[in-house]
C-alpha cells in the first residue's frame, strides 16, 4: 500500500523542518511526500529544497488558502491512502504510518484516525491538551464528535468518489470533508487508540470569539450543503467536547 503525505505551508520557516523530518523518519518504506508552498518569502523554500529528491513533489506558487493548497496536493497524489500533515504539526514517532497501514489493512477500512496532542509552541515536550478521539459510532457526529483532522488518513478512492475540500466553508472545510466521508457516505473507519500527531498550539478557528462564531456558522453550513440536519444541540456540543481535552 502506497501512502501519500501532503504538507501545506506558507512562511513556516520556524516549523517546517521538524514536520519534514517527522515524515522522512517514518519506518514505512512506501511513502510519497508532497509539499505545497504558498510562495513563502521567509526561507521556507530553501529549507524544503535542501532535502532534494527526498521530497517527491514540491510546488511553490500563490494559492487561495490552505484548503485550495490541499486540493492541489490531492490532485498530485498517487498513493492508495492519503494523509495531510501541516507545517506546524509533526508525527509523534517513526511508526505512525506503519501502524496506520497495518490498522487499515487488518480492518479493511477506508479511513483511519487516532489521537492528537497540542504542545507548547516553544517547547514541544510540554503537552497543553490531549484530544482522545475515541471509537466512532453511527451517530457520533450528531453529538458534536469529530476526529482530529491531522490524524485522518483516507483512501484515495474516497476522494475520487466523494470529492475534495470545499473552498466555501472557511476553517470548517476539514470538518465538512470528514462529516461527508464518515457520516454521509459511511466509509468504513477504524480508530487507532494512540497519539499519532503533535500540534503546536494556536489554531485559527479558535483564536478569538469572533473566529469561533464564524467556525460555528460554517459547521452549520457543512450539514446544510450535504442535505443533512444536525440536532438542535449538535453544534453546541462540538466546542463543549473540547473541555475534556484540558483535563
Amino acid at each position: 500500500m502506497k501512502v501519500t503525505i501532503i504538507t501545506v505551508v506558507f512562511n513556516g520557516v520556524k516549523t517546517i523542518d521538524s514536520c519534514i523530518k517527522s515524515i522522512l523518519d517514518q519506518t514505512y518504506p512506501l511513502i510519497e511526500y508532497i509539499i505545497i508552498d504558498g510562495q513563502s518569502s521567509d526561507g521556507t523554500q530553501q529549507i524544503i529544497q535542501s532535502y532534494g529528491t527526498q521530497i517527491t513533489h514540491f510546488i511553490s506558487e500563490p494559492d487561495r488558502g490552505i484548503y485550495h493548497a490541499m486540493n492541489k496536493g490531492l490532485n498530485l497524489a498517487s498513493g492508495d491512502v492519503i494523509g495531510i500533515l501541516n507545517a506546524d504539526d509533526f508525527y509523534s514517532d517513526a511508526e505512525v504510518v506503519a501502524d496506520v497501514v497495518r490498522s487499515m489493512t487488518e480492518s479493511r477500512a477506508q479511513a483511519c484516525y487516532g489521537d492528537l496532542e497540542y504542545v507548547d509552541e516553544a517547547d514541544t515536550s510540554k503537552v497543553k491538551r490531549r484530544w482522545i478521539a475515541g471509537e466512532y459510532k453511527a451517530q457520533s457526529f450528531l453529538y458534536g464528535w469529530m476526529p482530529p483532522h491531522p490524524t485522518f488518513f483516507l483512501s484515495a478512492q474516497c476522494y475520487k468518489d466523494y470529492g475534495h475540500f470545499r473552498l466555501d466553508l472557511g476553517s470548517a472545510a476539514d470538518y465538512e470533508l470528514m462529516l461527508r466521508m464518515i457520516h454521509k457516505f459511511q466509509v468504513k473507519t477504524t480508530y487507532l487508540p494512540r497519539v499519532l500527531v503533535k500540534m503546536r498550539t494556536g489554531g485559527v478557528s479558535n483564536s478569538s470569539v469572533g473566529n469561533r462564531w464564524k467556525a460555528n456558522r460554517n459547521d452549520q453550513k457543512a450539514w446544510h450543503v450535504n442535505g443533512m440536519k444536525p440536532k438542535f444541540f449538535t453544534l453546541l456540543m462540538k466546542p463543549l467536547r473540547k473541555i475534556s481535552q484540558f483535563i
